[in-house]
């Protein structure tokens, strides 16, 4: 029998924390809780946790600083919880080093299909080799032969359209910044070029949707970057 996948909470909400220890230790995972930013970087080294959940406003240190703590020594993949709603909040988060940002409330189904994916993505980059083909959601990739199958059919992109859509396929499930992707795409010196991506997506809204105006494959997470939607 696998070993259960193990969550570390820190929230200083104990509601949130039963709701998240009831709702997902029956589903294969183990959480441990801790309710204040000290106790939780005590435990991430300890307990060497799978995935973190992490709330911003902590009584001893704001989320942040935590996250950014985190990333001094560690890679383990951290979803922000967070009342904090506002884009400047999810920038932030994104930028400290966070992977993911769920806004309170939330729902467990969506929270427990993030962490899927969250431990799929870190399973790909631990992996010796990332896979010559990516199929998801609809979407075919075959990177050695540079072909793409959207809902059965090829399209053809630009160079620039599949370095675009090769970085979203790379972190496929997660938020990708604005700034992440006009770096891999264009370059650091276009890293502030937003509106480069707002075209981009567009077009390639226009060639993998079947419903441009009401996408499903590639999602604006709006004021932060774009995410690829999988399985």
């Amino acid at each position: 029998m696998a070993d259960p996948v193990r969550l570390l909470v820190i929230d200083d909400e104990r509601p949130i924390r039963r709701l998240l220890h009831n709702g997902l230790e029956p589903a294969d995972f183990e959480v441990l809780e801790a309710e204040d930013g000290g106790q939780g970087l005590r435990m991430a080294a300890a307990d060497n946790p799978d995935i973190v959940l992490l709330d911003l406003g902590l009584p001893d240190m704001d989320g942040l600083e935590v996250t950014r703590r985190l990333r001094e020594w560690s890679d383990v993949p951290v979803i922000v919880l967070s009342a904090r709603g506002q884009e400047r909040d999810k920038i932030a988060a994104l930028d400290a080093g966070a992977d993911d940002y769920m806004t309170k409330p939330f729902g467990l189904g969506e929270l427990k299909a993030r962490v899927r994916v969250m431990l799929r993505h870190r399973a790909q980059v631990r992996g010796a080799e990332p896979l010559p083909v990516y199929r998801g959601g609809g979407l075919e990739v075959d990177f050695p032969a540079r072909h793409v199958f959207a809902h059965g059919r090829e399209v053809h992109l630009t160079p620039t359209e599949f370095k675009f859509v090769a970085v979203l396929v790379r972190h496929a499930g997660l938020v990708v910044t604005h700034r992440q992707l006009l770096t891999e795409v264009w370059g650091p010196a276009y890293a502030d070029e937003v509106h480069y991506l707002r075209v981009y997506a567009q077009q390639i809204r226009a060639k993998v949707e079947l419903d441009p105006a009401r996408p499903t494959l590639l999602i604006t997470e709006t004021g932060v970057g774009y995410r690829l939607v999988g399985d």
